[in-house]
């Protein structure tokens, strides 16, 4: 068990034992080192449940707690708290084992298969800053999930189907008949807005392009041969992109809406078939009860068009229905814009309803906000244009290959280089990911690249003074016995032995600001550490016993980076 589990069940116990045995213990990691380093809270609503006085039920809470080996300090606080304090040994033998363990101490969970829908770019365009919330926020979900013992099924739901295809397509016969195909596709957005324009402007080419679609839907072999040839050409594109954002989507994960065009009849015949489906104004809808609107009427999920064609919506089922019963999912997550929220919802109604997937099957919606400019709207170039996300991680770069030459100037060109890749990428993931992703969050260069506060650039350097320290170390065990008996010692032993729960937290609630958070405080009591508690010009066991300190805080770091997706360096 992880120490929450651990602590959570002998409290459990102890509040069974003095009379209240479905009361909640409530245990917590304590906000103040005065108050100890848990405090279980359980005890003021079962007094209030039981009327009894919070303080004497404590005591008796107290008296059948069993943590001998455990806990050090055991005391009541205030009207009933419970703060425990862990003892060094039981805290010290806790990380060693979670240090012999590859996962540290995450992986007895028992795996479910889960699939996460997430980056999802249209391939009419390449890809821009809209697209990188979900793209990371996605792959640290997936990392995470996979690490502490899921099996993750990445799908990535391009948008590679209908009208506008047509109209992509059709310009790509007349550059190819011009003899300059290869020199458009280079450039996707010039490629769609000479599409665009061609089509608004030049009525026989709109209806070329309407002609089109029909043959693309159709499965016109040539037709389907020059749309493929323009999605391999858009999917590289997206790959450059994943490849420089250490992202993990492969080809083999790209699910795009065309996917699912042949089951596209089905969903309406099933959905049909269950009485579901009501013609309107010439279209196929459901009504769906459990969403009004202020006139209180049902609002109305649109499956089929008047003409006969498909929405994104009716796609959706397609894939809900995929994922759920030809994968065999049993947490279905979706990492998509918050604004999508209402479609969501709607979509895992429906998908019960009809019965797509069944209610032991988890849905959820993960939904983020937006990334804004220092103007506090929606982020854009000066013209007001769309940033591309490759341009965005090239000035990333740049900025940061001009911090590190500034800061070590002495180190050749290719190695600054190379740092500046990683402190670059990094701070731009990092940035974003800290934040609570439902949140709007300003971008802001500078703050981005501090070697100050929670940002990448000083969890990176944080690891590099580790890495420091072994190098002057030299040989040394990793796994030496520890022996904590300094306060210092106490407070990184304790933050190291709660990473299996920050995952499970992590994971539970698909928030990997939670894991910045620890990371930041982990860096930040292994700097008090390090002030309080000489290493290198320590002796004997005190000193083999913090050099493993260092080793577990260096490999604790290095795999929550990692679950971040951001890497870590040896030298900046």
């Amino acid at each position: 068990m992880t120490l929450h589990e651990l602590l959570s069940s002998r409290v459990a116990a102890a509040l069974a034992a003095a009379g209240a045995p479905d009361a909640a213990p409530v245990v917590q990691p304590s906000s103040k080192p005065e108050f100890g380093d848990y405090q279980a809270n359980g005890v003021m609503g079962a007094a209030k449940a039981l009327k009894s006085n919070p303080r004497e039920l404590a005591t008796k809470v107290v008296a059948a707690l069993q943590l001998d080996g455990i806990a050090s300090k055991i005391e009541i606080a205030g009207p009933g708290f419970i703060n425990i304090t862990l003892a060094d040994d039981f805290l010290a033998g806790t990380v060693m084992r979670q240090q012999a363990d590859v996962q540290l101490g995450t992986g007895r969970h028992a795996g479910d298969k889960v699939v996460i829908d997430y980056s999802s770019p249209n391939l009419a365009k390449e890809m821009h800053v809209g697209h990188l919330r979900s793209t990371i926020i996605g792959d640290a979900l997936a990392r995470v999930l996979a690490f502490r013992g899921d099996q993750v099924v990445r799908q990535n739901h391009v948008g590679d189907w209908g009208t506008q295809f047509g109209m992509l397509t059709a310009y790509l016969v007349e550059t190819e008949q011009a003899g300059s195909d290869e020199l458009a596709l280079d450039d996707l957005e010039g490629f769609y807005r000479a599409a665009k324009q061609r089509f608004d402007e030049d009525a026989a080419f709109a209806d070329r392009a309407r002609d089109y679609v029909v043959k693309l839907q159709g499965g016109d072999v040539r037709v389907r041969a020059l749309w493929q040839r323009f999605l391999e050409v858009s999917l590289a594109h997206c790959e450059a992109v994943y490849e420089r954002l250490g992202v993990q989507l492969q080809r083999d994960d790209v699910m795009g809406e065309s996917a699912y065009n042949d089951d596209l009849p089905r969903v309406v015949t099933d959905l049909r078939a269950k009485g579901l489906l009501t013609e309107d104004q010439g279209a196929q809808v459901v009504f769906l009860d459990e969403f009004k609107n202020k006139e209180g009427e049902a609002q109305a999920y649109i499956i089929q068009k008047q003409d006969g064609g498909y929405l994104y919506s009716t796609s959706d089922l397609a894939a809900l229905r995929y994922r759920a019963g030809k994968l065999g999912a049993r947490r279905l997550l979706y990492v998509v814009d918050a604004r999508q929220g209402l479609h969501f919802q709607q979509l895992f109604t429906l998908g019960r309803k009809a019965g797509f997937i069944g209610d032991d099957i988890a849905t959820e919606h993960v939904a983020f906000g937006t990334m804004m400019g220092e103007d506090g709207k929606p982020f854009k170039t000066r013209s007001g244009g769309t940033v591309k996300l490759v341009e965005l991680l090239d000035e990333a770069e740049r900025r940061a290959f001009d911090l590190v030459s500034e800061k070590n100037p002495d180190l050749a060109e290719e190695k600054r280089r190379s740092i500046a890749r990683a402190v670059g990428i990094g701070a731009v993931k990092y940035a974003d990911l800290s934040k609570h992703r439902t949140s709007d969050y300003i971008f802001d260069w500078n703050t981005m690249l501090s070697f100050e506060g929670n940002t990448a650039p000083y969890l990176q350097y944080a690891y590099t003074r580790l890495a420091s320290i072994f190098r002057a170390a030299g040989s040394f065990d990793h796994h030496a016995k520890l022996v904590l008996t300094e306060p210092a010692e106490h407070a990184l032993a304790l933050q190291l032995a709660q990473f299996p729960d920050l995952l499970s937290q992590v994971a539970a609630e698909t928030c990997p600001h939670f894991l910045c958070a620890y990371l930041y405080q982990l860096a930040t009591r292994f700097s008090r550490f390090y002030e309080a508690c000489p290493v290198l010009k320590s002796d004997g066991e005190t000193r083999a016993s913090r050099l493993a300190l260092c080793a577990a805080a260096a490999n604790t770091l290095k795999t929550g980076l990692g679950l971040l997706g951001i890497a870590v360096l040896e030298e900046m």
